[in-house]
C-alpha cells in the first residue's frame, strides 16, 4: 500500500449548534399549566350544573387534574431521560390537543376527567421539559414566577372566558403553551440519549399507585391512608431490590433533595388549600361580586408571583439559609393570617403569602434538589421533585372542598 493512500471514511456530521432557549419561551412552555389548573376555581357552579351534579362533586374536575399531574410528571421525566426532549415534547402537545378536543365534547363528568387528565399530563410534560433546560436559579425563578402569574391570572381569567363563551373554552387555556414548541425544538437539543438500563415498568406502576392513594386521602381517609402504607411498602421494597430503577435509592438518600421536596409540598399543598378557600370565605364575608373577589385575588397573585421572582433573582447574594428561612416564616403566615384574621380583606394579603411561597419555593428548591446530581440523574430528580409538589396541588383542592363546601 502507498504511503500517501489513506481508507476513506466518510467524515461525521458536525454536532448541531445548540442556544440556549430564552427563559421567556420555557416560561411561557410551563406556565399554562398553571392557568389551566386554577381557570375552574371561580366556575365550579357552572360547570356542576352544566354536567349535572353536585359543586362538591365537580371538584373532581380539579383532583383529577392534579392527580395527572402528579403521576405524569415523574413518567415524562422518565420519557425525557430516555427518548429526549423531542419526543417528550410532540407526545405533550399531541396530549394537550386531545385532552382539550375531549373537554369540549363531554357530556358526561367522568369523560370529561379523562380530557383533563390528558391535558394535565400533557402539560406535566411540557413542564418537565422547561425546568431540565432551565439550569439556574434566576431562570428557574422566571418559569415558575410565570407559573404563579397565569396561576394568578386563571381564576378570573377562567371566569371572563366562561361568561363570553363557555366554561368549557375557559379549560382550554393550556393550548397557549403550543406557542412556545417552535423557539423551543430550533434551540433545543432534541436527540434521544442512550438508555442505559432498561425501564423499570413495575417501579413506575407503584409509584403512581402510590400517589394516586395519597391523593384521595382527603376525600377517603380510612382506605387512602390504608392503600398508601401498604402501595408505599411495597414501592420500598422494590427500590432496595432495584436501587437505579424507576425511583433511585441513591436519590432518596440525598438529604437536600429529600428536604427540598417535602417542603415544596408542603408549600404546594397551603397554596392550593388557600386558593380555593378565600373566594368562598370572601364570598362569605362580604358582599363583593365573583368579579370584584376574582380581580382582588389576581392582583394579590400577581404581586406575590412578582415578589418570587425577585426572590429566585436574589437567592444566590442571601444564600441558602436565609432563602429557607425566610420562606418557612411566609409559609407559616400565610394559613396562620387566613385562621385568625378578624378583617375579611385581609385574606387577599393571604394570598400573597401563599403564592410568593409556593413559587419562590418552587424555584429555589428545584434547584437545590438536583444540584450536584449527575446529569442524567437529573430529569429524574425534577419529575419526582415536582411530583411532590404536585401532590400539594391534588391535596389542597380537596382539602378546600372539606372546608368550604362540606364535601
Amino acid at each position: 500500500m502507498s504511503l500517501h493512500a489513506r481508507p476513506r471514511t466518510r467524515p461525521r456530521p458536525a454536532p448541531r449548534s445548540v442556544r440556549p432557549v430564552p427563559a421567556a419561551w420555557l416560561a411561557l412552555l410551563a406556565a399554562p399549566l398553571a392557568a389551566s389548573a386554577n381557570s375552574p376555581v371561580l366556575i365550579l357552579p357552572d360547570m356542576a350544573g352544566s354536567l349535572g351534579v353536585p359543586t362538591a362533586t365537580a371538584t373532581w374536575l380539579v383532583t383529577v387534574f392534579a392527580w395527572a399531574i402528579a403521576v405524569g410528571t415523574p413518567l415524562m421525566a422518565s420519557l425525557l431521560r430516555r427518548r429526549g426532549l423531542g419526543t417528550t415534547l410532540r407526545l405533550g402537545a399531541a396530549l394537550i390537543v386531545a385532552g382539550t378536543a375531549v373537554v369540549a365534547l363531554a357530556p358526561w363528568l367522568p369523560l370529561a376527567m379523562a380530557g383533563r387528565a390528558a391535558q394535565a399530563v400533557g402539560g406535566a410534560g411540557l413542564v418537565t421539559v422547561a425546568m431540565s433546560l432551565a439550569g439556574s436559579v434566576r431562570r428557574m425563578g422566571l418559569i415558575t414566577a410565570g407559573f404563579g402569574m397565569l396561576g394568578a391570572v386563571g381564576p378570573l381569567l377562567g371566569s371572563l372566558i366562561a361568561d363570553a363563551v363557555s366554561w368549557r373554552a375557559s379549560l382550554a387555556v393550556g393550548l397557549v403553551a403550543l406557542l412556545a414548541l417552535p423557539a423551543v425544538t430550533r434551540r433545543a437539543e432534541l436527540s434521544a440519549p442512550s438508555p442505559s438500563v432498561p425501564f423499570d415498568g413495575r417501579g413506575a406502576t407503584l409509584l403512581a399507585l402510590t400517589a394516586t392513594a395519597l391523593v384521595l386521602i382527603p376525600r377517603y381517609p380510612l382506605p387512602a391512608v390504608a392503600a398508601s402504607l401498604l402501595t408505599g411498602a411495597l414501592l420500598a421494597l422494590h427500590v432496595r431490590a432495584r436501587p437505579t430503577g424507576f425511583v433511585p435509592a441513591a436519590l432518596l438518600r440525598t438529604r437536600a433533595f429529600v428536604l427540598s421536596a417535602a417542603l415544596a409540598c408542603a408549600f404546594a399543598t397551603s397554596y392550593f388549600t388557600l386558593l380555593f378557600t378565600v373566594p368562598q370565605l370572601l364570598r362569605d364575608r362580604t358582599g363583593w361580586t365573583t368579579a370584584t373577589i376574582g380581580t382582588g385575588q389576581l392582583v394579590a397573585l400577581l404581586v406575590g408571583s412578582a415578589l418570587s421572582m425577585a426572590l429566585a433573582a436574589a437567592s444566590a447574594r442571601l444564600g441558602r439559609p436565609r432563602v429557607l428561612t425566610l420562606l418557612l416564616t411566609v409559609g407559616v403566615l400565610a394559613p396562620l393570617t387566613a385562621l385568625l384574621t378578624p378583617w375579611a380583606p385581609l385574606l387577599l394579603l393571604v394570598a400573597t403569602l401563599a403564592v410568593f411561597t409556593t413559587s419562590a419555593g418552587q424555584a429555589t428548591l428545584a434547584v437545590y434538589a438536583t444540584q450536584g446530581l449527575p446529569a442524567d440523574q437529573r430529569p429524574t430528580a425534577i419529575g419526582l421533585f415536582n411530583l411532590c409538589y404536585q401532590l400539594g396541588g391534588a391535596f389542597g383542592p380537596a382539602i378546600a372542598a372539606l372546608i368550604t363546601l362540606g364535601a
